[in-house]
């Protein structure tokens, strides 16, 4: 029963692969994986402190919207500035788990948008409670460089949030 299934699995990948259409659909199929990824690695990078990495995913000026989340007005700031702020916040003391799910990727060209929901988790101690969580939705707009997908413009539009805003709003210690 395997061979049958992995036989008829290489006899659909071969007629997919000979038609022009599906050969178009199949290079649509690898952009959205791509583009899904994206997210995924900055998160993961965030997380891990990497900020160089993070900073990769980036076009060197970039719009951010996280007006619902700290009450600043949209802007268009350079990438340096967006990384730089991150890794002040989340220093070395302050634990951070940011997560997203559902993506649904919009291709048009050598553009992508990328709408999903997301979740993150802060940890610092100091100052009582030591969690702050939060619950919102994504929007990563990309597009296609010589070196790969990046994302363009960034919107988060937080739906809840709770635990302690201290651990939120206040920059980890470095030492």
């Amino acid at each position: 029963m395997k061979t049958l299934v992995a036989f008829t699995g290489a006899l659909l990948c071969l007629a997919v692969l000979q038609s022009p259409a599906a050969a178009q659909t199949a290079g649509q199929i690898a952009d959205e994986l791509v583009v899904q990824r994206v997210p995924t690695e900055i998160e993961i990078a965030v997380d891990r402190k990497d900020w160089p990495r993070a900073r990769s995913f980036f076009v060197d000026d970039i719009r951010v919207d996280f007006s619902s989340l700290s009450g600043a007005p949209p802007a268009r700031i350079p990438a340096d500035e967006l990384i730089a702020a991150w890794a002040a916040n989340l220093g070395p003391q302050k634990h951070s788990h940011h997560q997203r799910g559902h993506g649904l990727v919009t291709l048009d060209g050598d553009r992508a948008t990328i709408y999903s929901q997301g979740y993150a988790w802060n940890r610092l101690e100091g100052n009582g409670d030591p969690l702050w969580e939060v619950w919102g939705n994504y929007t990563h707009e990309l597009v296609r460089t010589p070196s790969g997908w990046k994302v363009t413009a960034m919107t988060f539009e937080m739906t809840h949030q709770r635990g302690n805003a201290w651990v939120r709003d206040t920059p980890a210690p470095t030492d």
